[in-house]
Parts: structure tokens; C-alpha cells; sequence
């Protein structure tokens, strides 16, 4: 593990309330710290209620590097239920059947619970690739139907071939992972040649369609509504705007202490500000 990633988790550990730490994303999968570090910070408590995750944006030095992490935090009940496709959503475990790395955790049980979460959404998104991909096909075939459908459900702007790079990673981890989670649920299957066939018995394979319909339709409206929440709930929110402006513009963005208050009534100013030295430059 990094260990700048390490240090920045174990400040995080002091989130009130926090039990586990997972790292994941680009970051974890190249190793390097530039951009922006995704964290999920578990919590003890029963399920919310409502809309999850809550997301910050935080930043910390590191030997004079600012080191920039994005945080959701929720509680370790509510994420174990939407990894086991106890819920409509499908973000927890179309993001967590990909790497991920538990930095800190308060106790073996702990560490125990969220390692079965994990093995939950491989389970669940391995299921869900069986019914929408291919009759027949390798490994990567069913992984890139998945990705493909989870994110035109979620209301994401990923670019073409963005499932592809996914697996790039580390293909033979998914060509390893497909039929271990396919075993591990109960579904049989069979290989021809380098091709699977999963055996989904017809109401089983109905019944995961159906349960992928709902998820479906409900996809967009979910992330739309975390999208309005987040708008008004979003700690860190203008620092993370201008660092994005900054990073995809070269402009720097100067926050005053009422912007960092107000982003979004600060917003029209700051794009104001950007055009117009984009029109200069």
C-alpha cells in the first residue's frame, strides 16, 4: 500500500463513528497520488435511512505534496445490504467487485465483515453479468456487458471503451474472479474452450432480469437525487470545483471565505471569471 494513502486513512480513521477505511479507484490501481484519492469511510449503526453516501473533499499534506481525497462515508450495515443487491442501487457493488484495499479497520470483526461485503458484490455483480451478457462467451465478455449496463443505468458520462480499461488493469484477476463468484452463487458452469456458459436455470435467469429492470429505471433517479443532495451537502465542495477548473483549464481559481461558504451561488462568478481569462489568454 502507499504509504501517503496509509497516513491519509488513518487521519480519516478519525471520523466520528468510523469502524473501516476502503481505498479504491484509478489511484489504487496505478499507484500513483496525483489527482483525486477515493476513500469509502464505514460507520457503525444500523442501515440509513434516505440518501447515501455522504461525500467530502479534503486535502492534506504530505512532505509538502497536497495530497486530494474524495471521502463517502456510510454506514457498514447500509453498504454490506447494497453489496449483497439488497437495495436498488447498484454503484457499491459494480465499484467494489473492482480492487479495492481495507487501510484501516478498528478489529478483526470488523475487518471480517467488510471482507464478506466485498465477496458479496463480487457474488452480486457476477450474477447480474451471468443474465446480461452473452449465452457463451470468456470472462472479459460478461465483465464488459456489466460494466457497460451499470453505467448507462447510473447516469455517468464515461467515455467509449471505459469498461476496457477497467479490466485492462488486470484482466487475468477478472478472468479468475467470473467463475470463482459464479461457484460461490450458486450458479453452475461449464467451459468451452476459453468460452463459459453459466447454467442460469429460466426462473432464476427471469427473476435476475427482473431484479435488473427495477435497477434500471431506478438508476438515474437515484444518482440524480445523491447529485441534488450533494450540491447542498458537499463539504469541501468549492476547493474541489477550483482544483477541477484549475487541473482541466490551467486557471487558478482564488476562493474567498464566502465562496467556500456558498459554492453554488458562488458558481456563476467563478465561471464568469474563467471565461473571461480563457477570452484573455
Amino acid at each position: 500500500m502507499i504509504p501517503a494513502v496509509r497516513r491519509v486513512a488513518e487521519a480519516l480513521a478519525a471520523t466520528p463513528g468510523a469502524i473501516g477505511i476502503l481505498f479504491y479507484g484509478s489511484n489504487l490501481r496505478t499507484g500513483a497520488t496525483e489527482g483525486v484519492l477515493d476513500f469509502y469511510v464505514l460507520t457503525a449503526g444500523p442501515p440509513e435511512r434516505g440518501i447515501w453516501p455522504t461525500v467530502s473533499y479534503r486535502e492534506f499534506d504530505e512532505a509538502g505534496e497536497t495530497l486530494r481525497a474524495k471521502i463517502a462515508t456510510m454506514r457498514l450495515s447500509t453498504f454490506a445490504k447494497a453489496a449483497d443487491a439488497g437495495t436498488l442501487d447498484t454503484t457499491i457493488w459494480t465499484r467494489f467487485v473492482q480492487p479495492c484495499a481495507l487501510v484501516w479497520s478498528r478489529d478483526e470483526a470488523t475487518t471480517a465483515r467488510i471482507a464478506e461485503a466485498i465477496a458479496a458484490a463480487a457474488r452480486s455483480a457476477a450474477r447480474f453479468a451471468a443474465a446480461l451478457g452473452p449465452e457463451t462467451g470468456t470472462p472479459r465478455d460478461y465483465w464488459r456487458a456489466l460494466f457497460r449496463q451499470t453505467y448507462a443505468a447510473e447516469f455517468r458520462v464515461e467515455k467509449g471503451g471505459r469498461e476496457d480499461q477497467i479490466i485492462g488493469f488486470d484482466p487475468d484477476r477478472y478472468d479468475r474472479l467470473l467463475p470463482l463468484a459464479w461457484a460461490a452463487d450458486g450458479i453452475a458452469v461449464t467451459a468451452e474452450g476459453e468460452a463459459l456458459r453459466p447454467a442460469l436455470p429460466p426462473a432464476r435467469r427471469a427473476a435476475v432480469l427482473r431484479a435488473w429492470r427495477l435497477r434500471r429505471r431506478a438508476g438515474k433517479p437515484i444518482n440524480i437525487a445523491r447529485l441534488m443532495r450533494a450540491a447542498f451537502t458537499f463539504d469541501g465542495a468549492a476547493r474541489y470545483g477550483a482544483w477541477k477548473i484549475e487541473r482541466h483549464t490551467g486557471i487558478a481559481v482564488p476562493l474567498s471565505p464566502w465562496a467556500e461558504r456558498h459554492p453554488i451561488l458562488a458558481a456563476p462568478g467563478v465561471l464568469w471569471r474563467v471565461w473571461r481569462a480563457r477570452q484573455a489568454a
